[in-house]
């Protein structure tokens, strides 16, 4: 079978690959593909309906309104000034998160909760209406679907002198070959690094870096309980909660307005030993914790559901499984000397100079990677075409 060709092969549809596409189509350079090895768009962001059914972003299954956020939630315009700029171009509707009232705090794991007065982020955190997921969607709809393939695991990299061969299979195994001349790699560096061959290989100090570095979200759980209205805030609380108890360590009010009400905490189990629990019973340690942090009210949710983002392949190695799940620095995003100078560059979130592993990270990284590509555009026009 004939090789498929493009002059630039996107490797993962996340935020920041889905993004540097929309760059792409806006300069004019439509003659691309992403390839996604999921079944639909997203990469880290994830989202379930009020039922607790995950959602495939990009499909009108629910009400748009009703989602929660099972992997990044927040973000902040006043200094994330390019991730602003794109929400407000695509029409999203944006709010705080609820911090008004007391938090709730677990001091040990012999003492009962105790109200404290809360604390007010400023700049305030903000999330979309909908979810992150509506981001996702907008940028799916500004671009070309036949250039969105899902089901495509990248497998191997290999250059020759004319281009990069990109091997992959689709959902039914098929093995599926693209010729491209400039590869950009929307996967964290780390999974990359262990997923994907390269021949020849990459230069061991790059390769060494990207190993090095850790995924953002992958050591780490949510548990997300959903009601059908916020109880916690008629007793003056703000649904912010500190545990030394656990198994939730932080949690948040992540109800949605003008949809349904919603807690959601991080677990502060490793993730080692949440492997050996099931959900079923993890989920009920949950909902026990919200019992004694929020009352009896919180023992009944419409439906709960946990992200285990370290048992998800497509995001976590078994390195990230023992990592302690702080951003990492950012590594070099590119050879500069040998045969993958000039034809292969890393745009996740992991790669951003001033966000890495952030939602606004993703959007630098892809700017910066498409503007590599497009050299008599500066990043002020990139933004510029988002104004």
């Amino acid at each position: 079978m004939s090789p498929h060709t493009a002059r630039i092969v996107i490797v993962g549809a996340g935020l920041s690959g889905l993004y540097a596409a929309y760059l792409l189509a806006r300069q004019g350079v439509t003659d691309y593909v992403v390839l996604e090895a999921r079944e639909a768009s997203g990469g880290r962001i994830a989202s379930a309906d009020a039922s607790g059914q995950v959602v495939s972003h990009g499909a009108a299954q629910v009400s748009p309104v009703d989602r929660f956020d099972l992997g990044p939630a927040w973000f902040w315009p006043g200094y994330q000034r390019e991730l602003g700029r794109l929400i407000e171009e695509l029409s999203l509707e944006i709010f705080e998160q609820f911090e008004a009232g007391d938090m709730v705090v677990e001091r040990s794991p012999q003492d009962a909760p105790v109200r404290m007065r809360g604390y007010v982020n400023s700049p305030a955190s903000m999330r979309l209406k909908g979810g992150m997921g509506r981001l996702i969607e907008a940028l799916h709809r500004r671009l070309n679907p036949g250039r969105v393939l899902t089901g495509h695991t990248v497998q191997s990299l290999r250059k020759n002198d004319h281009h990069v061969v990109v091997e992959s299979v689709d959902a039914t195994g098929r093995p599926v070959t693209w010729h491209a001349e400039h590869v950009l790699l929307a996967l964290p560096p780390r999974l990359i690094e262990n997923t994907i061959a390269f021949e020849p290989a990459l230069p061991e100090a790059l390769a060494k870096q990207w190993r090095d570095t850790a995924t953002w979200m992958a050591p780490h759980a949510k548990y997300i309980a959903i009601y059908d209205s916020p109880f916690w805030r008629e007793q003056g609380l703000s649904g912010e909660g500190r545990s030394a108890r656990g198994p939730m360590g932080e949690i948040h009010d992540a109800s949605m307005p003008g949809g349904s009400a919603a807690l959601f905490g991080f677990l502060g189990v490793p993730a080692r030993v949440r492997s050996t629990v099931s959900d079923e019973v993890m989920r009920t340690h949950c909902r026990e914790q919200f019992v004694r942090m929020f009352g009896p009210d919180a023992a009944t949710p419409k439906a709960d559901i946990i992200k285990d983002w370290a048992q998800d392949p497509r995001t976590a190695t078994a390195m990230d499984r023992d990592a302690t799940g702080q951003h990492a620095q950012a590594p070099a995003s590119k050879a500069t000397s040998g045969p993958w100078q000039g034809c292969l560059t890393g745009i996740a979130s992991e790669w951003s100079p001033q966000f890495p592993g952030y939602l606004a990270g993703a959007i630098e990284a892809a700017s910066l990677g498409v503007q590599a590509l497009t050299p008599g555009v500066s990043r002020a026009a990139l933004n510029k075409a988002l104004t």
